[in-house]
């Protein structure tokens, strides 16, 4: 479906700004992340807006150690990037820290030349990255927790003849209150402020090229009844807007609010059903959606049996409802205030097993998936031909089209013996009717496979280690913007304990030396086969 349509939050907060119709994904600091949420399909009774293909969630660790300090660099060959980092946690009675800071910096990758004619994509463009967070919990009582956050990001992409800035403010505050027995009430505020700046012989070309800021309030309450439970919560966003790509001088901005209902019933031991509902209204756009969610999991033995009807929503961004943007002297783009909220009904059905196999050299535990699903994608917002009038020359505008029926088949397979082997297998099969989502950032592909081989084992007290092959295997995609064929890259890695608490890690990745024919936006940006050398050192374990 697109960036636009997966909703990537950071322990639950969504995050302002898009680039290239997704998030700034190297705001992604992925060094203290501890879990990662995948959700597929829509997921909008639950997540709101945007969560109309699916949703990430990166969740930050917390050690409750009295402290804990990590020390990161690694190297890689593509783009001689450095990318340095530490990560400090400390936790004494009633307060727990983290803080958490990483520095990149990486040259300049000539993909092509100017003189491809094919290619949209000639460089990758180097620069440096400076990232620093820091969350701060207070816990007076069992009963309750206070946790603030902070955050503050600047990046800088070199280009030939002018520097991009990108910089970003967060903040955030959250309370948990254990009101009684069973009953949970969440708060939180959060506030990020994501903008873009140009220079030119370092002087800015705009006094404001891009300013996106989201302040959001949110509300969550929790009841458990025995075996069952009932979540309610309800948010509030103010979403502002200046660009570039506005009338010189506009601001934009809009209000949602949403509240949402679920209930998780557990009525046998063998049975459970989910049911969500939701409202989102939105000012700007005077839209409003209901989305609905109903799912059921049948357990007997090893194995599960999971059917899901889940429905998801993107309201029209305020960039798609207002722009005026000539672009580079090519054409201009009108934004349209009586766009429609995008909308997703996504189906499927999913059966697991899961066991163990004992006295054997084969002894381990597997698990295995297969699910089939259909999304019907509708009123999806996109740009078409605008022949101009009296005011406006021809260009292209906005607008709602039909969207598109997707349907597919994921398979996958684990096992993990208990010498240490261990094997992963996953596979996809889609299969697109009607209009196909095609672009130069998103572009599908029938066929689509990853798999894994890894053995890890410790050796003495002091040493371990951990080896793996892993690879992805991608059909030739359905898009007119893709000219490549199908391809696999594959990787090896290997990680070493050395000693308490110094890693060693080394990657070979594109083993196989895989080159584009044409680059553009959605190729593999590689020239062939890279390497990487990288030390983590936990100060904390080596002088425990």
């Amino acid at each position: 479906f697109g960036g636009k349509s997966v909703l990537f939050l950071v322990d639950g907060e969504r995050l302002a700004g898009e680039t290239m119709d997704n998030i700034d994904f190297n705001r992604l600091n992925l060094d203290n992340v501890g879990q990662v949420e995948v959700v597929k399909g829509a997921s909008s009774a639950l997540y709101g807006a945007n969560a109309v293909g699916g949703v990430v969630n990166l969740i930050t660790h917390e050690s409750k150690e009295p402290w804990r300090i990590n020390l990161n660099s690694r190297y890689r060959s593509l783009g001689n990037e450095w990318r340095s980092g530490a990560d400090l946690n400390f936790h004494s009675g009633k307060w727990t820290s983290n803080t958490n800071f990483q520095y990149n910096t990486s040259e300049t990758v000539k993909l092509t030349d100017a003189f491809d004619a094919e290619s949209n994509l000639q460089n990758l463009y180097g620069g440096r990255t400076f990232n620093i967070k820091e969350r701060l919990s207070f816990q007076p009582s069992n009963a309750l927790r206070l946790t603030a956050r902070g955050g503050y990001f600047n990046r800088t992409s070199t280009r030939i003849n002018y520097d991009d800035h990108y910089i970003d403010y967060t903040a955030g505050l959250r309370g948990v209150w254990n009101i009684g027995v069973g009953k949970t009430l969440e708060l939180s505020y959060s506030y990020d402020q994501y903008d873009k700046q140009r220079y030119v012989n370092d002087r800015r070309t705009h006094d404001h090229d891009y300013s996106n800021r989201q302040h959001i309030a949110h509300a969550l309450y929790t009841q458990f009844f025995g075996n069952n439970a009932l979540t309610a919560g309800a948010d509030y966003m103010n979403d502002y807007l200046l660009t570039y790509q506005f009338v010189s001088g506009e601001t934009h901005s809009q209000s949602s609010v949403d509240a949402f209902v679920q209930f998780d019933y557990n009525p046998l031991s063998w049975l459970n059903i989910v049911a969500s509902v939701r409202e989102d209204y939105f000012s700007e756009s005077k839209n409003n959606s209901v989305t609905a969610r109903l799912a059921t999991m049948f357990k007997f033995n090893r194995f599960s049996v999971r059917a899901n009807y889940a429905g998801g929503f993107r309201a029209p961004t305020l960039k798609e409802m207002y722009m005026n943007f000539d672009m580079a002297g090519i054409q201009m783009i009108y934004g349209n205030p009586n766009l429609k909220p995008e909308k997703s009904h996504n189906f499927n059905l999913a059966l697991e097993h899961n066991g163990q196999i004992r006295n054997s050299i084969f002894a381990g535990s597997y698990s295995m998936n297969a699910m089939g699903y259909f999304n019907w994608y509708d009123s999806r917002i996109t740009t078409t031909d605008y022949p101009g009038d009296s005011t406006n020359e021809p260009g292209a505008i906005y607008c709602n089209e039909d969207g598109v029926k997707v349907a597919g088949i994921d398979i996958s397979a684990r096992y993990r013996l208990q010498m240490g082997l261990g094997m992963t297998l996953n596979y996809n099969y889609l299969h697109t009717m009607g209009r196909t989502v095609d672009s130069q950032f998103s572009n599908p592909r029938p066929h689509s496979m990853t798999w894994r081989l890894d053995y890890e084992r410790r050796l003495c007290s002091a040493y371990k280690f951990y080896a793996g092959i892993s690879g992805r295997y991608l059909a030739k995609p359905e898009s007119k913007y893709d000219t490549d064929n199908a391809y696999s890259v594959w990787k090896f890695t290997l990680q070493q304990e050395i000693w308490r608490g110094i890693n060693v890690n080394f990657i070979i990745d594109n083993l196989l030396n895989y080159r584009p024919k044409v680059y553009y936006w959605n190729s593999l940006p590689t020239l062939g086969r890279t390497w990487s050398i990288g030390v983590s050192l936990d100060i904390d374990t080596m002088f425990r």
